[in-house]
């Protein structure tokens, strides 16, 4: 995979959705990958107005969607069992070690995971 591409957990696609520039400015000229998971975070959001449900699957359809397939589900078994973290992180997780690709996000419980390549965003 080039260094080009970038993989961001969905509080990266929600602060980007808000206006954060700083992230805008990470993810110019960057392929920007994300997992289902995201996807389904994003677009079932229990506080999603509608009228933010178009901007919102804009925004989708300039990503690059990773779909589950084997190799991430037998990557996400084992990140499940050795970390103590949520399943939706777990998969994330996966896809960043599968693609062999950075994963950029604010969340502290992916630093414990030792085998992915994480960015880690603070605000």
């Amino acid at each position: 995979m080039s260094g080009n591409n970038l993989l961001i957990d969905t509080n990266i696609a929600l602060y980007l959705l808000n206006g954060d520039q700083t992230i805008a400015e990470i993810l110019n000229g960057k392929d920007v990958y994300l997992s289902f998971i995201s996807e389904l975070e994003l677009l079932g959001f229990q506080d999603l107005r509608e009228e933010e449900i178009p901007l919102v699957e804009d925004f989708l359809s300039n990503c690059i969607i990773v779909e589950l397939n084997q190799s991430i589900k037998r990557i996400t078994i084992e990140l499940k069992r050795n970390h103590k973290i949520k399943l939706p992180d777990a998969i994330i997780a996966a896809t960043s070690k599968y693609m062999n690709i950075p994963l950029i996000s604010a969340d502290k419980g992916f630093e414990k995971i030792s085998d992915i390549q994480l960015i880690k965003y603070e605000i």
